[in-house]
């Protein structure tokens, strides 16, 4: 007799899916849960033993219970590792591009203040609404909106919480703060689940799994992919502006991180669009001029420079975008990037 990935038996299998039937979910209706909290579909084969296929059956990626309880978790983590400059204190709740962000601030602090963070205010989310996408396999994730005591007033902090199994916590991998006003509507299925895309969806001006690629190379040679605004346009002329000054010169090389949880994920808008969580990473080379030293640096970047910092010092900065994918054969195809929050994550000198 062949037992489940948890090691339960058929019988135990059965008993435990006759009980979810009786527990109602969201909108009242049925959750298919596993002890292991894998959701499986399962078939008898004809000896009897039970087949289980949780990752071909479309479900929601969490409970709304669930999700806010990892909205919970982060916080407490993220405030115990922030107070205490320890990056260890979050790493488990953390990863991703806001991982590599969290991770590089808290490695600076701690070199520059061991004894902990002396400007520590507790970070307070409220107002949580959730954004749960149903869809098949692994990882699953989900969208909090949430309001915050941090930042200008009125603005909502959107985190994606990702997990790549059953067995694993909720990590928060992105994090973009926007103005209430522009977050957009989500389509909801008649359970009042969101709807993921796809990377390759044909039904957007760019399919999702190409936007990071699309922002760097933007972000070089300028076009026409991207609407004008502060992260695009303007984002692109402060840099023209800053590439050559007397004395100092500065290159930059803007590269797509897509792999593991840097993957790009969205949720289809109620205008046919979505919204599109993306990452990228920079490197920011300034170099100055025979005779003429590099300008002062802040504590933290000293604190993530290696080598000796002579004629050049290379910059290193992940950094994570949100944006709005129109549909294809919207009246305007350009993306609109809302929001950017990057972080400096290495240095080195030479």
């Amino acid at each position: 007799m062949s037992r489940d990935r948890a090691g339960h038996s058929p019988r135990r299998l059965l008993s435990l899916v006759r009980a979810a039937l009786r527990r109602p979910g969201p909108g009242g209706h049925h959750r298919f849960a596993l002890a292991t909290g894998a959701v499986a579909v399962l078939s008898v084969t004809a000896s009897g033993c039970v087949v289980v296929h949780g990752e071909r059956e479309v479900v929601p990626a969490a409970t709304r219970g669930e999700a806010a309880r990892a909205l919970g978790d982060f916080t407490t983590a993220y405030n115990k590792a922030d107070k205490a400059n320890d990056r260890s204190l979050d790493a488990d709740r953390v990863t991703g591009a806001l991982g590599a962000i969290d991770g590089a601030k808290l490695k600076a602090g701690r070199q520059n203040n061991p004894g902990g963070n002396p400007g520590y205010s507790p970070l307070e989310l409220s107002d949580a609404k959730f954004a749960i996408p149903a869809k098949a396999g692994w990882p699953r994730w989900f969208v909090a909106d949430t309001a915050a005591n941090k930042g200008l007033a009125g603005s909502r902090w959107l985190l994606v919480f990702t997990r790549g199994s059953a067995n694993d916590v909720w990590q928060a991998s992105y994090l973009t703060v926007l103005a209430g006003a522009d977050v957009p509507k989500f389509q909801q299925d008649k359970d009042g689940w969101a709807q993921p895309v796809t990377p390759d969806d044909a039904a957007l001006a760019v399919g999702p799994g190409k936007l990071s690629q699309s922002y760097a190379t933007y972000l070089k040679s300028g076009g026409e992919t991207f609407a004008p605004g502060v992260h695009t346009s303007q984002w692109r002329a402060l840099r023209g502006r800053n590439a050559s000054r007397p004395g100092l010169a500065r290159q930059y090389i803007d590269e797509p991180l897509t792999s593991g949880d840097y993957a790009p994920v969205g949720l289809r808008t109620t205008d046919g669009g979505a919204l599109v969580f993306f990452a990228t990473q920079r490197y920011e080379k300034q170099t100055a001029a025979q005779g003429t030293e590099l300008s002062a640096q802040s504590a933290d970047v000293k604190a993530l420079t290696t080598g000796d910092v002579k004629q050049s010092l290379t910059l290193g900065f992940v950094s994570n975008q949100a944006a709005l994918d129109p549909a294809k054969g919207a009246q305007d195809q350009r993306v609109t990037v809302l929001g950017r929050v990057e972080g400096l994550t290495a240095a080195k000198g030479g």
